[in-house]
Parts: structure tokens; C-alpha cells; sequence
């Protein structure tokens, strides 16, 4: 089986954090994961662009590329591998402060792993959440869901109900529904790139919140888990 690998943008600052980007894939399957695959390369954007709106701030990017393409309980070799990525990290950079973004299985992946001592918060891009998905790992965590209103592969309100559950325990939770937008985040991409950028710079005390994140923010936690945009 192939080693899982990471594809890195480095800011010339010191750094002072990292972003740790997570591809989808399917609840089973051991297909190697190659660097054309749809999933993986569907995050390869998303995360330049985040590197580049981090990179006078002294943000690292880090994009995730598992062995194989399944979540595969009982083994759930993408969360080994996230896992195994999050220790590269820390080799890399002791100390230093992670946001995980997901997509998908991804999402699903980075709300399993966010107990991790050096995550601060995580960005779920239409997540993966079954009705049992456990919400201990984001306690004390920031955490931001973003989920297309027109999703056919992840229900959106699968992502709604893990909110609520995990609303009490996070540090902070925002869900945002992005209107006529499908799984593949390609109709409105502007948008969720977006958010992503302001999530992860404000979680990781690079960049204050764009106006979008600071309305949401001021709201009652309760009024937190269906804004439109």
C-alpha cells in the first residue's frame, strides 16, 4: 500500500501556523489515491488560494493525500492518516497552532481528529456526518460548517443536526448554507474559498474575520446553524 503524502505552500515568514487540508473520498474503498483523482484535486485550489492569502501572515499549508480512497471502518484509514500528517506537522512546526479544512469524507475526518492538542478549530466543507457521528473531538474548538443547499451526496441537514450536537461543546460554531450549490463546491466557489480564507486566518489569529464572519459571530449561538449566503 502506498504511503500517504503531503503537498506543502510555505510562507517565507516564520511560521505561525499551519492549515492542514483534507481531501474526500467514500465510506469504502482501497484504490490508491493518486494525485488525478477528482477528490484530491478538487482541493488543490483551495488550498493555494488559502496559502496565498496566509502568506505575508506566516501561514503553512499543508494538502493531505491518503493511501487509499476509503473511510473503511473498523481500520478508518483516513483518519490514520490524517493522524499521521498532524505528527508531520508537529515535527515540522512544534508548537504551532493547526486548522484542519475537510471536504466531504474530509470534513468527516477533520471533526474526528480535531482532539488533536495543536487544532484550533476546523472547516467542514459539506461534510460526511452520520446520525451516530460522535461531536467530542471538537469540543473546545472552533468550528465552521459550510454545506450547499442543492448537496446530493451529503444531506445538509445531516451537517444541521450534527451542529446542534456539537453546539454546546465548541468553543464556537457557525453553519453557513450556501444557496443552489451542489457537492462539488464549483458553482459558487468564490464563496466558499471565502470563508475558508477568513475561518482559518481569524482561528489561527493571523487576520481579523471578514464582515461576513463578524455578522455571523455577534449572533446568539442558537441563530448560528442556517445562515444563507
Amino acid at each position: 500500500m502506498d504511503e500517504p503524502s503531503l503537498s506543502t505552500w510555505r510562507s517565507p515568514e516564520p511560521a505561525r501556523g499551519v492549515a492542514l487540508v483534507l481531501h474526500g473520498g467514500a465510506e469504502h474503498g482501497v484504490a490508491v489515491v493518486r494525485p488525478w483523482r477528482l477528490a484530491y484535486l478538487r482541493m488543490v485550489p483551495l488550498a493555494r488560494d488559502l496559502a496565498g492569502a496566509g502568506r505575508a501572515e506566516g501561514l503553512h499549508v499543508a494538502l493531505l493525500r491518503n493511501r487509499v480512497r476509503g473511510w473503511n471502518e473498523p481500520g478508518l484509514d483516513a483518519v490514520q492518516d490524517a493522524r499521521w500528517a498532524l505528527g508531520r506537522i508537529a515535527e515540522e512546526h512544534p508548537g504551532q497552532p493547526i486548522v484542519l479544512v475537510g471536504h466531504s469524507m474530509g470534513g468527516r475526518v477533520a471533526l474526528r481528529v480535531a482532539d488533536d492538542p495543536a487544532v484550533r478549530g476546523v472547516c467542514a466543507l459539506a461534510p460526511w456526518t452520520p446520525k451516530a457521528e460522535p461531536v467530542r473531538a471538537v469540543s473546545g474548538k472552533a468550528v465552521l460548517i459550510v454545506h450547499g443547499t442543492n448537496d446530493r451526496i451529503t444531506p445538509p441537514a445531516a451537517s444541521r443536526a450534527f451542529g446542534e450536537r456539537a453546539l454546546p461543546g465548541a468553543s464556537r460554531l457557525a453553519r453557513f448554507e450556501v444557496a443552489d450549490e451542489g457537492h462539488a463546491m464549483l458553482r459558487r466557489s468564490a464563496v466558499w474559498s471565502r470563508l475558508v480564507r477568513s475561518f482559518v486566518l481569524e482561528t489561527l489569529g493571523l487576520a481579523p474575520p471578514d464582515d461576513l464572519l463578524r455578522a455571523v459571530w455577534s449572533k446568539p449561538p442558537g441563530e448560528r446553524l442556517r445562515i444563507p449566503v
